[in-house]
């Protein structure tokens, strides 16, 4: 295996959830971590084909579930008057990955995981995520295909290309690899157009489907497995 495989214990550890790395020096020093069976040692190496296991310490438990969020509730952090979902929903000890802004709604996934976080959110990763859309005033196949070759939505920022479909004069669906603030309407509204509703359909290959505003499922099998493998990580 190259060397280029392989990263220091303390590190795969923290990036598998299992401690900080401080955290995981000290289970070293303890002898509580294995690699293929023998003690690790800082500042050991790992790569994907070694068996690592730590003593006395049980398999974390993680959990994924698919949230439909109802406009008018920030995903957390609320101010003012801003009310946020934890309050309508119970989040069981999980936490939303990103956020939909206020008056957004739909797909939102919960969980305790928080190793699929800069996995899921980074721009380079290159994960989609789907959003449909009504506008304010009539759009054609032109606006549509400014969309997708990417915008100008100001502060020197572009977007990246895009795929876009019309659903009719007024909506339209849209599939991004990145999250800009307020990314979409300031797409639109350079362009002249105002969004009135936007609602977010699918995160990669987890779909909301016919899920009710305020309700959740847990994402389970087959669905869970390619979504995890997609982002390098086993089920």
């Amino acid at each position: 295996m190259e060397e280029l495989d392989k990263v220091r214990i303390n590190k795969y550890l923290a990036d598998h959830g299992h401690s900080t790395r401080r955290g995981a020096d000290a289970l070293i020093v303890a002898g509580k971590v294995t690699i293929n069976g023998e003690k690790a040692v800082l500042g050991q190496k790992v790569g994907p084909d070694d068996k690592v296991k730590i003593k006395d310490k049980e398999e974390k438990s993680y959990r994924y579930l698919v949230y439909n969020k109802p406009a008018g509730y920030v995903t957390h952090s609320p101010v003012d008057s801003e009310k946020e979902i934890a309050e309508i929903f119970d989040m069981e000890g999980l936490f939303p990955i990103g956020r939909l802004d206020k008056n957004s709604e739909g797909l939102l996934i919960l969980t305790n995981d928080g190793r699929i976080t800069d996995r899921l959110l980074n721009p380079k990763h290159e994960h989609e995520k789907e959003y449909a859309v009504r506008v304010s005033t009539t759009i054609s196949p032109s606006f549509a295909k400014k969309l997708e070759f990417g915008v100008d939505i100001g502060e020197g920022e572009n977007t990246l290309p895009c795929k876009v479909s019309l659903t009719d004069a007024h909506n339209f669906t849209i599939a991004l690899t990145e999250g800009k603030k307020h990314q979409i309407k300031r797409m639109t509204e350079a362009l002249g157009v105002s969004v009135t509703n936007l609602k977010r359909l699918r995160i990669m290959n987890i779909k909301l489907g016919n899920l009710k505003p305020n309700t959740s499922r847990e994402i389970t099998g087959k669905e869970l497995e390619k979504f995890l493998k997609s982002l390098g990580l086993a089920s």
